[in-house]
Formats: C-alpha cells, structure tokens, sequence
C-alpha cells in the first residue's frame, strides 16, 4: 500500500457525509444535528486506517480492530440512528475496506448493524 491509498483516504475524509445519496438508496441523515459527530466518527476511523498504512507492517486484524473501535465510538447515539443511518455507516465502513482491500470486517458491521455476528451461526 502506498500514497494512492493514502490520497484515497484523505479523499474519502473529504466527502460530505450522511447528504442524500440514492445511488445507495440513502435519504440522507435522518437528524442535521448529527450529521457533523456522526462524519467526525467515520472520518476518524478513515485516519486510523492512515495511520496503519504509514506503519507499513498492517495486517487484516489490524484493520478489523480499528473499524471495531470505530463503531464502538457510535455506542452513545445508536439508539437515536434510525435504520437508514446505521446501514450508511456500515457502507462508509466498506468503502473505507475497499480502499485498503480488506475483504470482511469479521462480522463486524453485522454486529453493529443487527446485534449478532451471523459468521458464528
């Protein structure tokens, strides 16, 4: 992995978070108050996964283990996430995946998205 994947990164952390976006069936953020601290979250799991690219020895565990505590930093707001939202951060989750080629997050988005990892049923 190399600056490319530092450059998307950094794009990705660009992005206006939680708009409209029907390419993905997303209304937009169900709360404008939240859009802001629910962007800071995803944009700081997006500086974690640079941080790991710059350590230049990263493993998939790695990656796994900061989107774990990404999502757990959701914790104190999930109940006021309407379903939609949830979904939106799980995608931003995946294309944070994509662009370090991580192939699962080890049931983690199920985990947050449905209380349970299907990968143990």
């Amino acid at each position: 992995m190399g600056n490319d994947v530092i450059n998307q990164l950094e794009a990705f952390k660009q992005k206006v978070k939680f708009v409209e976006d029907y390419s993905v069936f997303y209304p937009g953020i169900s709360d404008a108050l939240m859009q802001d601290p629910l962007s800071d979250k995803v944009n700081s799991v997006a500086s974690e996964f640079k941080n790991l690219v710059l350590n230049h020895q990263v493993k998939d565990i790695d990656f796994q283990h900061a989107i774990q505590v990404g999502l757990q930093s959701f914790k104190s707001m999930y109940i006021d996430l309407d379903t939609e939202d949830r979904e939106r951060i799980c995608h931003y989750m995946e294309e944070l995946m994509d662009i370090v080629g991580l192939e699962n997050s080890d049931g983690l988005l199920n985990q947050f998205m449905y209380g349970f990892n299907f990968s143990y049923l």
